[in-house]
């Protein structure tokens, strides 16, 4: 069965850097886009970034030129790492498996809180 374990988050202060992974398992990873989705609290949860098999990225707005999505087919791995991070991205951050331009499934989420 389809099963994605995220790792990585934590504490981290304004302007600092996280890296989160997503290890993926039960299906052909390299065939599918992954991505992922964030929710805070009190609010619906969003895509974050998105990565093809191809290797195409995209992201939303509030997040381009500080994250970056990345693949490694052979480990079956997605990274997001996080640079320049604000309090507003705070949320706990989901790996997502995407089919039909949506994501289907997802891992229990790794915290990521942006506090000084």
């Amino acid at each position: 069965q389809v099963q994605l374990v995220e790792s990585g988050g934590g504490l981290v202060q304004p302007g600092g850097s996280l890296r989160l992974s997503c290890a993926a398992s039960g299906f052909s990873f390299n065939i599918f886009s992954m991505g992922w989705d964030r929710q805070a609290p009190g609010k619906q949860r969003e895509l974050v970034a998105i990565i093809t098999s191809s290797g195409n990225t995209y992201y939303v707005d509030s997040v381009k030129d500080r994250f970056t999505i990345s693949r490694d087919n052979a480990k079956n791995t997605v990274y997001l790492q996080m640079n320049s991070l604000k309090s507003e991205d705070t949320a706990v951050y989901f790996c997502s498996r995407r089919t039909a331009g949506r994501s289907e499934y997802w891992g229990q989420g790794t915290q990521v809180t942006v506090s000084s």
